[in-house]
């Protein structure tokens, strides 16, 4: 088996991508604003940073793994990652794995991927045509 033989998947599998980012990242909005799954640091300060950002993990992430709005969805996200990694992680230690600010570096390279990309062939961009 030639792995060129796998390319014409690569529509799909960014698809795939965005879907299974998009719920990760979902959750932990809802972590942050609903308090599912049990977190202390839920129900943060309505207009708060953790709660912007949990609303917009939360709404973003939705937003997301549905394939609607994905570009711009996924530049903002991509753009809070940033933020998070800079304010919260990098003040921390200056090495990723020591900060905890690989997963957030991760979620801002990838979200900017899928910003260039487009939502792959399963989505609601594709089906309502807004993405091409």
């Amino acid at each position: 088996m030639s792995f060129k033989s796998l390319s014409p998947y690569a529509p799909l599998m960014r698809s795939v991508l965005r879907i299974v980012a998009a719920l990760i990242f979902l959750a932990h909005g809802s972590q942050k604003i609903l308090g599912i799954p049990a977190s202390s640091s839920a129900f943060p300060p309505v207009m708060s940073q953790f709660w912007i950002a949990g609303m917009l993990e939360l709404v973003g992430g939705a937003l997301l793994a549905l394939g609607l709005f994905s570009r711009p969805v996924a530049f903002i996200l991509s753009g809070l990652m940033a933020f998070a990694y800079w304010l919260a992680h990098a003040p921390q230690h200056p090495v990723p794995a020591l900060n905890g600010g690989d997963a957030a570096i991760l979620y801002c390279f990838v979200f900017l991927y899928i910003a260039f990309a487009g939502p792959g062939p399963l989505s609601l961009d594709r089906i309502l045509g807004r993405d091409h």
